[in-house]
């Protein structure tokens, strides 16, 4: 998959699963997921890499999302019987993000700082996007508590994904922690 590709697609799954959480729906964010995913792992150079990607981002999505829930910072449309649980539709966007280290974002690999800029600005902004958007998600008052805990667990699921999809795509040799990637 070129860079154009997953870019695009990524977005896409975005949308669908943003519009469809706003309608009360959740299976227009899984079967983008699962078209996305598909399209990916078609022609994927390691198709473990991608799954194990996709794997760790959801569970990054239940640490950062579900602790927004149980701190009772946000709340999520389209929640399902689960309200205590991030939404499915939720997680079907961690693990397409997840997608993006080998393909779009795989120059985030050796880059940790421009990674973790990248998702301490960029995953608050796509959360506030779906919030006055769609309303598919609401924030407590005052809106800045969501909003610090989303910059400071994206600026730290963002790099650590960028490092994984390193470390899994290079077999051992991307096997130093990311803070000793410049030591020697």
């Amino acid at each position: 998959m070129n860079f154009w590709i997953s870019l695009i697609g990524y977005q896409l799954v975005w949308f669908a699963s943003v519009i469809g959480a706003g309608h009360g729906l959740v299976w227009p964010g899984v079967l983008g997921l699962m078209l996305y995913a598909a399209w990916q792992l078609r022609d994927a150079a390691s198709r473990r890499t991608d799954l194990k990607m996709m794997l760790a981002a959801v569970t990054l999505g239940c640490v950062l999302d579900g602790g927004l829930i149980r701190l009772g910072l946000a709340r999520y449309a389209a929640t399902g019987p689960l309200a205590a649980l991030p939404p499915i539709w939720i997680l079907a966007l961690w693990a397409t993000f997840a997608l993006t280290f080998t393909q779009s974002l795989r120059y985030l690999q050796t880059r940790l700082w421009p990674a973790f800029l990248l998702g301490a600005i960029g995953g608050p902004m796509a959360y506030l996007g779906a919030a006055r958007g769609w309303q598919v998600v609401s924030f407590a008052p005052p809106a800045w508590h969501a909003l610090l805990w989303l910059a400071m667990g994206w600026g730290i699921a963002t790099p650590l994904l960028a490092w994984l999809a390193r470390r899994w795509s290079s077999g051992t040799s991307g096997n130093r922690l990311p803070w000793q990637e410049h030591a020697s």
